[in-house]
């Protein structure tokens, strides 16, 4: 268990900055929702709500639907679309559509569970300029753990919980849509959570994102409260 806790410790050192850095402070809340209707077939869902700096007005709206294949039970790809919504802009909100393919496998070490995710994202980024919406290409490697609190007999179904994560994003094509760097972002994140059955969980958690902008970077404190089902 040492071991796993140093591991997954490591997965949340963020990325040191160059340039000056501006800290913001917000909230961000959201639902992930997936279901497996048939043997190697499901679906996903994630609706995001987001809050600008210091927890003022809502500064993002986030829908990402995905058809999910299964291919064992450590396995699985899915391909899906993002709607996300940039309110309360000067001039006018502003909307980015992607398209997205992920990997996901899951590997135990010990007793506990540690899931990968290799997502690839093509990113259709509407201009505050306005003109043409502007293309590139993102990769995101993403790992998390869910680690039980005592010692659940057996499969972990029902209890308190620590999770822990962290994701870096690089851009991989047309950087100068972005940020003109191949580094994009990262997000450390530490949450309690309760598993109330093995179809639902509910988590409140600290998430440190470090952006790497074009001028200056950005180190963003936020409070996140998720659900996550199952079914």
């Amino acid at each position: 268990m040492k071991k796993t806790l140093l591991l997954l410790a490591g997965l949340l050192i963020s990325s040191q900055a160059l340039a000056e850095t501006i800290t913001q402070q917000s909230g961000w809340a959201g639902w992930n929702g997936s279901f497996k209707f048939s043997e190697h077939w499901g679906s996903l869902s994630d609706v995001q709500i987001r809050s600008g700096d210091n927890w003022a007005d809502t500064q993002n709206l986030m829908f990402r639907p995905g058809l999910t294949y299964f291919i064992n039970s450590r396995s699985n790809f899915t391909v899906g679309y993002l709607w996300n919504g940039t309110l309360n802009t000067p001039g006018h909100d502003l909307v980015e559509h992607r398209i997205w393919q992920q990997y996901i496998y899951t590997q135990q070490l010990g007793s506990v569970p540690l899931t990968h995710r290799l997502r690839l994202e093509q990113r259709f980024i509407e201009q505050a300029s306005g003109g043409d919406r502007r293309f590139a290409q993102r990769l995101r490697y993403f790992a998390r753990s869910v680690i039980p609190l005592g010692h659940p007999d057996g499969a972990f179904t029902r209890g308190p919980f620590i999770g822990l994560q962290n994701e870096i994003f690089f851009n991989v094509q047309h950087r100068d849509a972005v940020n003109g760097a191949f580094f994009d972002q990262n997000r450390a994140y530490l949450a309690g959570g309760y598993r109330l059955s093995k179809q639902i969980d509910l988590e409140l958690g600290y998430l440190n994102q470090y952006i790497n902008g074009r001028v200056n970077d950005t180190l963003n404190h936020v409070v996140q409260f998720a659900l996550y089902t199952r079914f």
